[in-house]
């Protein structure tokens, strides 16, 4: 019993010392109510100072953000499940803003947009939490676009050259390789000193995993960040995702380093935006899409950019993704997109249906920063390769019918098939720059014109192997330097001239 009593006395001293410590003033605090829920929105009465973009918590623990503010009520986008929400449960402000983790700790993690893993490998020890709505940088804080970005796909790097600090949208009609090019660059930046972010939106689970499985198979997945907000997500996670998956890179950027965003797409983005502005009862616009659809993905994509010297020199370019239906450029959508960005490369469901991957449509892609963030000795190579291409594709649909009896459409004809047939990829294979450098010199030069088509495959498949081995020195020069001075240009020239006559059919036996 002594024991109990002095055991009672301490707890009575700590209990008066606590309630002398208590402050004895009132506390005013705001109190919401759910007047509605459905569909992943609910709208709120009684929160008068809550802020647009705001989150707010609701009483058991979920979270949301007010998206539109009305007299009334405000409309919130929940980023958790309604399944403990009813009409009538209290809600608080939190005087914040949506936020995404940052930090190194985020490399190789498969996270939601709110950095909750998704994988096996426990809690993100996040470097701190940054709003997922940041200004873009300034005018006066960037700098031209001059340092490529190799994707490793003969076609674009040689064509339609990515820069550091672009925004280069890849569009095309539904399953002909949209993610398949996306993929494919993350992959060749595993010898490089970019960091990628994938961030899925409305996908299904079981697309992501081929994604991150491909990732982690061929490329360097400990320096990718994998955002994911699949088509079972809350429309709140999937509207926030690629504003997150932005964040996340820019923590990289703005510490002077580069980094790659996929959003992987931009078409299910806008509808998840225009399903939750109608629920929210914002008025719709063309196409059913509210009028500031356009703001949203501007907005967005101007935080891709170069930065100045002054300002750490960091890029973060963006790779946007973006549906068509049976090929409508013109789309609203689209054509927000193509007036946004940089560029585009288009694919071509025919080009794909007949088997030329990737299905680029060289005829409507652009890059609008051009040959400037090409490789020199790349950009020297393939100075006449586009237009040669180009005619080929004009003749070919005007002799298609007809036989071709001039010397000069033969040759040209000969040169485009050999040009496609170089220009065929497949997938998780990219290619060193010195080895689309030597390809694009073999096509141009005239080395392969009598090579059997059937060949060009074989050619292709040996050639980096054959490049090491007989000219490692120009190989190292072009890694290295990503130049070619004249006398390696013509050494490189006579050796592909050599190799490639092994692949060449014997001369028929003389007669006589």
């Amino acid at each position: 019993m002594p024991n109990s009593s002095a055991a009672l006395d301490r707890w009575l001293k700590l209990a008066k010392e606590r309630v002398k410590a208590a402050p004895l003033a009132s506390v005013a605090e705001q109190v919401g109510r759910v007047e509605s829920i459905g569909n992943g929105i609910a709208l709120i009465s009684g929160l008068r100072n809550v802020r647009l973009d705001e989150l707010v918590r609701f009483e058991h623990g979920q979270v949301g953000f007010a998206i539109s503010l009305e007299r009334d009520v405000l409309g919130c986008v929940l980023l958790d499940e309604i399944d403990d929400i009813e009409a009538g449960d209290r809600v608080h402000g939190t005087g914040e803003v949506v936020r995404a983790p940052v930090g190194p700790a985020l490399l190789g993690r498969t996270v939601d947009p709110l950095g909750r893993p998704l994988d096996d490998s426990g809690p993100v020890d996040a470097k701190s939490h940054e709003p997922i709505e940041r200004p873009a940088p300034e005018i006066i804080d960037r700098d031209y676009v001059s340092e490529p970005v190799q994707t490793g796909i003969i076609v674009l790097d040689s064509m339609f050259a990515l820069g550091r600090g672009q925004r280069e949208l890849i569009i095309g009609d539904r399953a002909i390789g949209k993610t398949a090019i996306a993929v494919d660059c993350i992959i060749n930046q595993k010898s490089s000193d970019i960091v990628c972010v994938y961030v899925a939106i409305g996908q299904k689970s079981s697309t992501v995993k081929r994604v991150i499985s491909a990732i982690q198979a061929h490329g360097a997945a400990e320096r990718c960040i994998f955002v994911v907000a699949s088509a079972s997500a809350a429309p709140g996670l999937q509207w926030i995702a690629p504003f997150a998956g932005f964040t996340m890179a820019e923590y990289f950027r703005d510490r002077g380093e580069h980094a790659l965003v996929v959003i992987d797409d931009m078409t299910k983005h806008a509808v998840t935006h225009r399903e939750i502005a109608l629920l929210t009862r914002q008025p719709p616009g063309r196409e059913a899409y509210p009028g500031d659809v356009f703001h949203v993905h501007a907005r967005l994509l101007e935080r891709a950019a170069k930065l100045a010297k002054s300002a750490g020199g960091g890029s973060l370019t963006a790779l946007p993704i973006a549906e068509l239906e049976a090929g409508n450029l013109s789309a609203y959508i689209p054509t927000n997109l193509i007036s946004i960005t940089d560029g585009q490369i288009v694919l071509d469901a025919r080009l794909f249906y007949e088997g030329h991957k990737p299905a680029v449509d060289v005829g409507t892609s652009v890059s609008r920063v051009g040959g400037k963030t090409q490789a020199p000795a790349l950009r020297e190579a393939a100075e006449m390769l586009r237009l040669d291409y180009a005619q080929f594709l004009e003749l070919e649909m005007f002799t298609r019918f007809g036989g071709v009896t001039d010397v000069q459409i033969k040759d040209k004809i000969t040169r485009g098939q050999r040009i496609r047939a170089i220009l065929a990829q497949p997938q998780y294979a990219p290619l060193r720059l010195a080895d689309e450098v030597a390809l694009v010199l073999s096509v141009q030069g005239g080395f392969v014109d009598a090579l059997p088509l059937e060949k060009i495959a074989k050619f292709r498949s040996e050639l980096p192997a054959w490049l090491d081995r007989s000219v490692a020195t120009i190989v190292s020069e072009i890694e290295r330097t990503g130049r070619l001075e004249d006398a390696r240009s013509a050494e490189l020239k006579a050796s592909l001239s050599a190799f490639v006559a092994q692949f060449e059919p014997p001369p028929p036996p003389s007669q006589g």
